[in-house]
C-alpha cells in the first residue's frame, strides 16, 4: 500500500516549484516496492499498529529499506496534496504528517506550496489547491455569536491559519491546524488588536498597527513564532495606523497606509529591518491605494516584487522600490466586484497574483479565482477556479508550506 501511495505522485509534478521532483519519488517508489511475497511475509509478522509480534514498533524507519531520515527527506519532496493519502497508510504515517515534522523538513529543503484559504460565509472556511485544481472545505468554525459578528482578520503562518476578532469586551483568537484539520483557541497576542496590518514569512508573523479594545489606534508591532507559540513585542513604528496592510519583500516588512484617526489618511509607509530592529518611514508610498471609506490597500508580492490594486480605478500597479514610484500595468479581472476594495481578495501565492471574488448575481452567488503569473509575460489574468459560494470574500490568507 506506501507503494502505491508513493506511486501516484510520480506523475503529478507540482508546476511553479523545480524542487518538488517526480524522480524523487520515484526513488521512494522503487526502494519500497518489494516483492509479493516479502510484504506477505511482513503482513504476518506486523499488526495493524506496526508492531512486531515482540513488540518493536517500526516508526523509526518509516521505509524500511532506506531507513527513517531518508524515509523524511524523501516523502518531504512529495506534494503536500498527497500528505491525506501518506497519513493514511499505517499508524507510524499518520503520526510523522500530523506532528508536522515533513514541514519543518520542507522549509529547511525551501520547499513550499501555496495553498489559498477564504471565507466568504460566517463560520465558514474553504480552501484551494492551485496545484491540483482542487477545492476543500475546512470544519465549521467553533460558534461564537459575538465573534461572528465582530469585523475579523486573518493571517495564515506555519501550518496554522489564525482568525482574530472580538467578544464583548476584548479580542480572541481561533486557530485551524492543518495537521489536525481541527479550531481550537489561539494565543492572544500581549497587545490584542484589530484592524491591524500583517504578513507571514515560514513560521514566523509579525503585525503591526490596529486598534485595541478601548479605540485606540496603536504604534506598537508584535512578531509570532507558530513553532513555539510565542507574541514578542517588538519596537513602535513611527506612526500609529490602522486599516492599513502588512507585506514581506527582501527580508524586511512593510505597512503600507492606513488611517491615524477617523478621517486622516496615511500616504506613507514603513520598513521593519529584522537585523536592525528599527523602523524606516517611507513617504508618498501608498498614495492612492486606500481612501477613508475604503477597504485598507490592496496589496501583494510576487518574487519579491510588489502590487498592488488601485479599487478606485480597478488598476493593477507595480511598486518600483528604487525611486518609490508606482507603475500602472492593466486592469484588475472584469467580473469580480467590490465596493470601495471591500468584497475582494489580492493575494500573492507562490508564483501567481491572484484576485479572489465574484460578480453579483440574481438568485446565488458564484467565487472565481483569477490568475496571473508575472514571470510568463505582461498581466493577462486567467480564471484557474470557480463554484457556487459566496461572492463577497469577508477574509482571506495564503498559507506555503
Amino acid at each position: 500500500m506506501t507503494y502505491h501511495l508513493l506511486e501516484i505522485t510520480r506523475s503529478k509534478r507540482v508546476s511553479g516549484d523545480p524542487r518538488i521532483e517526480p524522480d524523487s519519488v520515484a526513488a521512494v517508489a522503487v526502494l519500497t516496492k518489494r516483492p509479493k511475497s516479502a510484504r506477505n511475509h511482513e503482513c504476518e509478522q506486523l499488526d495493524c499498529q506496526g508492531s512486531n509480534d515482540q513488540g518493536f514498533s517500526d516508526s523509526s524507519t518509516l521505509i524500511s529499506s532506506i531507513g527513517r531520515d531518508n524515509s523524511i527527506s524523501c516523502l518531504a519532496r512529495c506534494s503536500r496534496s498527497d500528505y491525506g493519502s501518506i497519513a493514511s497508510v499505517n499508524r507510524n504515517f499518520h503520526s510523522l504528517v500530523r506532528s508536522g515534522e515533513l514541514y519543518k523538513e520542507r522549509r529547511q529543503l525551501g520547499i513550499a506550496e501555496h495553498w489559498v484559504y477564504f471565507s466568504c460565509n460566517v463560520q465558514e472556511w474553504e480552501a484551494y489547491d492551485p496545484y491540483r485544481s482542487r477545492w476543500m472545505t475546512l470544519p465549521k468554525m467553533p460558534h461564537n455569536e459575538c465573534f461572528m459578528c465582530s469585523d475579523k482578520e486573518s493571517l495564515a503562518v506555519g501550518t496554522e491559519l489564525l482568525v482574530f476578532g472580538k467578544e464583548i469586551l476584548s479580542h480572541i483568537v481561533l486557530s485551524y491546524s492543518i495537521l489536525t484539520n481541527s479550531w481550537s483557541p489561539g494565543v492572544d497576542m500581549n497587545a490584542p488588536r484589530c484592524l491591524f496590518g500583517s504578513a507571514s514569512f515560514g513560521e514566523k508573523a509579525i503585525v503591526a498597527g490596529g486598534m485595541d479594545a478601548q479605540g485606540r489606534v496603536l504604534r506598537s508591532a508584535e512578531l509570532y513564532n507558530s513553532e513555539t507559540k510565542r507574541w514578542i513585542t517588538l519596537p513602535c513604528m513611527n506612526k500609529a495606523r490602522r486599516m492599513c496592510s502588512g507585506v514581506f519583500m527582501n527580508g524586511k516588512f512593510y505597512v503600507i497606509g492606513g488611517m491615524a484617526s477617523n478621517t486622516e489618511v496615511l500616504t506613507c509607509g514603513e520598513e521593519y529591518d529584522l537585523e536592525k530592529g528599527t523602523w524606516r518611514v517611507i513617504e508618498n508610498m501608498s498614495e492612492g491605494l486606500n481612501g477613508a471609506s475604503g477597504a485598507p490597500p490592496l496589496v501583494a508580492v510576487v518574487e519579491n516584487e510588489l502590487y498592488a490594486a488601485q479599487y478606485a480605478g480597478k488598476l493593477v500597479r507595480k511598486y518600483n522600490i528604487k525611486d518609490n514610484t508606482w507603475t500602472t500595468l492593466g486592469e484588475l479581472p472584469e467580473r469580480p466586484e467590490a465596493v470601495n476594495g471591500w468584497g475582494i481578495a489580492f493575494r500573492g501565492c507562490g508564483e501567481r497574483l491572484l484576485v479572489i471574488g465574484g460578480p453579483r448575481v440574481m438568485g446565488g452567488g458564484m467565487i472565481e479565482l483569477h490568475s496571473w503569473i508575472p514571470r510568463e509575460g505582461p498581466l493577462r489574468w486567467n480564471m484557474i477556479g470557480s463554484k457556487p459560494s459566496g461572492n463577497f470574500v469577508y477574509n482571506c490568507a495564503v498559507m506555503g508550506c
